[in-house]
């Protein structure tokens, strides 16, 4: 007996070329859906961040990268000092150094500052930072949050989605602990 392939729903790609993905022999294995979710990824990834940084360019900041935007709204969340260790954790950034640069450029630029709360540096947001983090939102909410709303996305599909993502995100991490110890 034959088994069927699992039917399959949205856009598909023309008879005989395959799913959609940036590496076909990736996609020769198991679940060649897994492929095509992280060609969306590399794709959405890469759009998302050169957002992000000309957004903060619209609201004000030139010369931020997409991690130093991340961290701006991270340190700027729930208006709460932070230490770089939850930026890290929050952010899932493995190198402290990457984020320790970023907190220092944005203290240079005046939209972070920095304490101490026992042993531990913290970061808190001033209020030119929070200005531009204000700024950035109503750019996003007309420029981004608006037009998606427009094309009638369901709001519990994409909750749905980022939950699903952010599960996925714990089974590539410990995929790449076990491929740490190979």
């Amino acid at each position: 007996m034959t088994r069927r392939a699992p039917a399959r729903t949205g856009p598909v790609a023309p008879a005989g070329l395959g799913p959609v993905v940036s590496s076909a022999h990736l996609a020769a294995g198991l679940m060649p859906a897994l492929s095509e979710l992280e060609f969306g990824l590399i794709l959405l990834g890469h759009a998302f961040n050169r957002w992000m940084v000309r957004c903060a360019a619209a609201a004000g900041i030139a010369d931020l990268s997409a991690l130093e935007v991340l961290v701006l709204h991270t340190v700027n969340h729930r208006n709460r000092s932070k230490t770089l260790a939850d930026i890290c954790l929050v952010l899932a950034v493995e190198d402290t150094h990457l984020v320790t640069y970023a907190v220092k450029k944005l203290q240079g630029q005046g939209l972070v500052a920095s304490g101490r709360q026992g042993k531990e540096k913290t970061v808190t947001i001033t209020a030119k930072g929070e200005a531009l983090c204000r700024k950035y939102s109503e750019i996003r909410e007309a420029l981004l949050v608006r037009p998606v709303r427009g094309t009638g996305a369901d709001e519990r599909k994409l909750s749905e989605l980022a939950g699903t993502m952010r599960a996925l995100s714990g089974h590539y991490d410990q995929a790449a602990r076990s491929a740490a110890s190979l």
